[in-house]
């Protein structure tokens, strides 16, 4: 397996530009900025016509499937998701302390 090259958001949008114009081939755009296949073009000319551009700023296996990536939220949706986590968190403990409970009761009454 091959290394996974990283290309600049510049180059990403520089090459959908080119190709939307029509005055340049696939090849020739692989040549012009080192991009290694084809199918790399074919993908950022489908997150174009999807709509999806913020993905062109996304790192290298960092693929969002819904929506924007955490750095692009704001913060009444980061804040939300924390709230989120620390009530899950304080139901799984209180689960565990009534588990912890139950054990101890049965056990001790054993001894």
């Amino acid at each position: 397996m091959g290394k996974k090259t990283n290309y600049p958001e510049e180059i990403k949008k520089k090459v959908v530009q080119l190709k939307l114009e029509g005055n340049h081939t696939n090849q020739e755009l692989m040549d012009m900025f080192g991009i290694k296949n084809k199918s790399q073009i074919k993908t950022w000319m489908k997150w174009y016509r999807n709509g999806e551009s913020h993905r062109f700023a996304q790192p290298v296996g960092k693929q969002y499937s819904y929506g924007l990536g955490p750095e692009d939220e704001n913060e009444v949706t980061s804040l939300k998701k924390k709230v989120a986590y620390y009530e899950m968190r304080e139901e799984l403990l209180a689960k565990y302390q009534e588990i912890e409970r139950k054990w101890s009761r049965k056990y001790s009454s054993k001894l």
